[in-house]
C-alpha cells in the first residue's frame, strides 16, 4: 500500500508520488513585466486588508508578467497578473514588510495548483494575451470565457539608466510577498487551516523601460464570470493617478520551499 514519506513534498493526487522535500530550491525563470502602480481610496482598499497588516499607502500594484525558460515546467512559459498592494504584518514573532497579495490570475493550472497548496497564494484561472507590440506601445487583457475584465496600456518614453536604475534593481531583487493560506472545512463552516505565508522571491533586473500607463476594470456580471465578485471589488477602486510604470526585462527567482508561516 501507498505510505508518503516524511522526508517528501506532495501535491494532491499524492499516491502518484512526490519529491525530497530540499528548502533551497530555486524556481527560475525569464521575465518581461509590466508593472503599474495607482493611487486608491484608503478606507475601500483596506476592506481587502486582512487584521494583522497594516496598509502602508493606498496603492494597488497590478504586474503582467509573461513567464519563460521555466526550470520546473522544463523550459514552458505561462502569463501572469498579480495585483498586490504594500503592508506590514504585525505579529506576535515577525514584524515584516512586503506586499500582500489580493489575487493572481495565471493562464495555466500546473502554477495555480502549486501556488495556492503550497504557499497560500490566491491563484486563479483567466485568458492572459501576450504582450501586443507596435513600439513604443505595449498593451495586454485578461478575459474569462471572452469577457475581458482587465486592459493594460503602456507608452515608453525611454530606458533608464544610473542611479534610477541602480534603485530599481535593489527593489526588485528581494521581495517578501505574502499570501493567505486558507483551506475551508469539509461540511463544516470555517477554515481548517488558515495561515499567513511568506513567499520570498525576486527578480534580477536587466532592463527597464520608463513610460505612461493605464490600466481599466472591466465590471463582470454573473453570467460573464463566477469571478464577477473579484473582478468588481477591484474595479470599485477609483484609480486617482498612476505613480508608477516600467516595463522590465530579467530573471524571475521564487524560493518556493523557502516560503513559511508567519506568526
Amino acid at each position: 500500500m501507498f505510505r508518503p514519506r516524511d522526508d517528501f513534498t506532495y501535491l494532491m493526487p499524492v499516491h502518484f508520488g512526490g519529491g525530497k522535500f530540499d528548502p533551497e530550491t530555486l524556481v527560475t525563470q525569464r521575465a518581461t513585466g509590466l508593472s503599474v502602480t495607482y493611487e486608491t481610496e484608503k478606507d475601500l482598499l483596506e476592506n481587502y486588508i486582512p487584521e494583522g497588516f497594516e496598509l502602508l499607502a493606498p496603492e494597488v500594484q497590478v504586474a503582467f508578467n509573461k513567464f519563460t525558460e521555466i526550470n520546473w515546467m522544463h523550459g514552458g512559459q505561462y502569463n501572469l497578473i498579480n495585483v498586490a498592494a504594500p503592508v506590514r504584518f504585525h505579529g506576535k514573532k515577525d514584524e515584516l514588510d512586503g506586499a500582500y497579495t489580493l489575487v493572481v490570475w495565471e493562464n495555466k493550472t500546473a502554477p495555480i495548483l502549486g501556488g495556492r497548496e503550497q504557499t497560500g497564494i490566491p491563484k486563479i484561472y483567466a485568458d492572459i494575451e501576450d504582450l501586443h507590440i507596435v513600439r513604443p506601445h505595449y498593451a495586454t487583457t485578461a478575459s474569462y470565457e471572452g469577457s475581458t475584465f482587465l486592459n493594460m496600456d503602456f507608452e515608453a518614453a525611454g530606458s533608464m539608466t544610473g542611479q534610477d536604475l541602480d534603485a530599481v534593481k535593489s527593489q526588485f531583487l528581494s521581495m517578501n510577498t505574502f499570501g493567505w493560506r486558507y483551506i475551508p472545512k469539509v461540511g463544516a463552516p470555517g477554515a481548517e487551516l488558515s495561515q499567513f505565508v511568506l513567499y520570498p522571491q525576486g527578480m534580477e533586473i536587466e532592463t527597464v523601460q520608463v513610460g505612461k500607463a493605464s490600466l481599466r476594470w472591466t465590471e463582470l456580471t454573473p453570467m460573464q464570470s463566477p469571478q464577477y465578485y473579484i473582478v468588481n471589488s477591484l474595479a470599485s477602486l477609483p484609480i486617482k493617478r498612476v505613480t508608477q510604470a516600467v516595463m522590465v526585462e530579467g530573471r524571475a527567482i521564487l524560493r518556493a520551499m523557502g516560503a513559511r508561516v508567519i506568526e
